[in-house]
């Protein structure tokens, strides 16, 4: 679909005749739609993208009362949401950095260009805490969340096993100011503590009982294709070599030493996983199925790590 800029003259009209809540939302949903921006951060259609930049921009609830649709706006708010409109369509801009406002396990994280926009199917297997793979859930003491970006698998982490310890590790200087601000307003300070790291560099010694990594996997290939909205992410949390696997390579050779003797490791690649095979053939990685949509995610024991690089 070809692009197409929304001109000045077309958010003055919308500014002078749109009146309702409900009429900026059915405008903008229009304008969305035939823009030809690319929808992949968190909704996948122009009236949902429409819902997640209007309501928080408003100060309002994605699940406001249907009475709030029929309320006036004033010539501020009027002037506010069309100059948001326009950075959407014109500069190609996530919704989520322009609300500072992104979903993940069913919690709101602050984000801004600093980190990735959470969207990982990690959600699903913590909210499951990560069974039928983890048999006893209880007995985890120790978590990893490797490459943490904006902190948001690991707070999540930090509510699912409510007695556990988590680091939250990030090459990211930026990126974990971020990560702090979301450990602060989750009141987990206590339990998730940020920390500069390439990898395993700054946790030598330690060992988990559970690693979870989503590391940048975008090949060479895909990267070129990416849609512009991906651009205003940090290239560092996306690429990862022509393979899309520099960064896993370092986990997979390293992990063992990291996990308890029972750990587990589970890792995100996302369609890099089509060079796994090769890259590591006859290797004992599990991928996961999921429920709610998503791919790429494999997990491993310390044993069968053990044992693989011990060949």
């Amino acid at each position: 679909m070809s692009e197409l800029l929304i001109e000045e003259a077309t958010l003055d009209e919308a500014v002078a005749e749109l009146s309702t809540l409900h009429d900026w939302l059915r405008w903008t949903t229009s304008q969305f739609a035939s823009s030809g921006i690319f929808f992949g951060h968190g909704t996948d259609n122009a009236w949902d993208e429409a819902v997640s930049l209007l309501l928080p921009a408003l100060s309002l609830p994605i699940d406001a009362p249907k009475e709030l649709m029929h309320a006036r706006l004033t010539s501020t708010e009027k002037n506010r949401l069309a100059g948001l409109i326009a950075e959407r369509i014109n500069d190609f801009t996530p919704v989520p950095y322009l609300t500072n406002i992104a979903w993940f396990a069913n919690m709101p994280f602050y984000v801004d260009e600093r980190v990735l926009i959470p969207r990982s199917p990690f959600a699903e297997l913590i909210n499951n805490r990560f069974t039928p793979w983890l048999e006893e859930p209880e007995s985890v003491s120790r978590i990893l969340d490797l490459c943490t970006g904006s902190g948001c698998i690991a707070i999540a982490l930090a509510q699912a096993f409510d007695e556990a310890q988590v680091d939250a590790v990030d090459i990211s200087y930026e990126a974990l100011e971020v990560a702090d601000i979301n450990i602060t307003d989750y009141q987990l300070s206590d339990r998730v503590l940020p920390i500069q790291s390439d990898v395993f560099s700054g946790v030598p010694g330690q060992k988990y009982d559970l690693i979870v990594a989503n590391p940048p996997y975008v090949d060479a290939e895909d990267m070129a294709d990416l849609p512009r909205e991906f651009h205003h992410e940090p290239e560092l949390g996306l690429a990862s070599g022509h393979d899309g696997l520099d960064v896993t390579r370092t986990i997979l050779s390293d992990a063992a030493e990291h996990l308890t003797d029972n750990g587990l490791l589970f890792v995100e690649v996302g369609n890099s996983m089509v060079h796994m095979d090769a890259l590591y053939p006859g290797a004992a990685f599990e991928w996961v199925e999921f429920e709610q949509g998503g791919l790429g995610v494999f997990v491993i024991s310390k044993k069968q790590l053990v044992a693989y690089f011990a060949d």
